[in-house]
């Protein structure tokens, strides 16, 4: 009896079927990886961005316990600054909170509340959404900056926190799941 080589055309086809499932399920999770990653990448170069915008400030001398987060706005590269009444996951870019839309295709909102002191427990906030164009946007972050410039998000705030609306602590399901420091 002679011994065949190779395998079957059903062989093959079984393979390519098992192998399509395989791929299918890998393409998905790969996909949703790269575009937690997009996300938090961008959101740690608005964290920076605002870091680097406040020390700018205070080097100007323009921080004050009444400073609020649009007056960094000069410092803070963006494309274009909206106050159209335009509302994004609950937040509202108005003259009092305007946002700005930044080269990655995200939005920054600032909150209209002060430091309200000068304490290293007393911030600011800023919401950052990224690719906020997309149906529905993705959740976004909100950034605390600190009056002595340190910044961190709403998950990870210190206990006693506060601006001019109110005093806070860490609400750690605050922070999306996409984000991590």
């Amino acid at each position: 009896m002679r011994r065949s080589k190779g395998f079957t055309l059903a062989e093959l086809l079984i393979g390519m079927a098992i192998l399509g499932v395989i791929a299918t399920f890998t393409i998905v999770k790969l996909i949703g990886s790269q575009q937690t990653s997009s996300y938090n990448a961008q959101a740690h170069e608005i964290a920076a961005m605002i870091t680097s915008a406040y020390q700018k400030a205070q080097n100007d001398g323009i921080i004050t316990s009444s400073t609020t987060p649009a007056a960094l706005r000069p410092y803070i590269n963006y494309l274009t600054y909206d106050t159209s009444g335009l509302v994004i996951n609950t937040l509202t870019c108005n003259n009092s909170s305007p946002c700005i839309w930044l080269h990655n295709g995200g939005l920054l909102w600032f909150s209209n509340y002060n430091f309200a002191g000068t304490s290293n427990l007393n911030a600011i906030e800023f919401h950052f959404i990224p690719n906020a164009r997309s149906s529905p946007p993705p959740s976004g972050v909100q950034f605390d900056l600190y009056f002595n410039g340190f910044i961190t998000t709403r998950g990870q705030v210190k206990v006693g926190t506060t601006s001019s609306c109110c005093s806070y602590g860490p609400l750690p399901a605050a922070d999306p799941s996409w984000f991590s420091w």
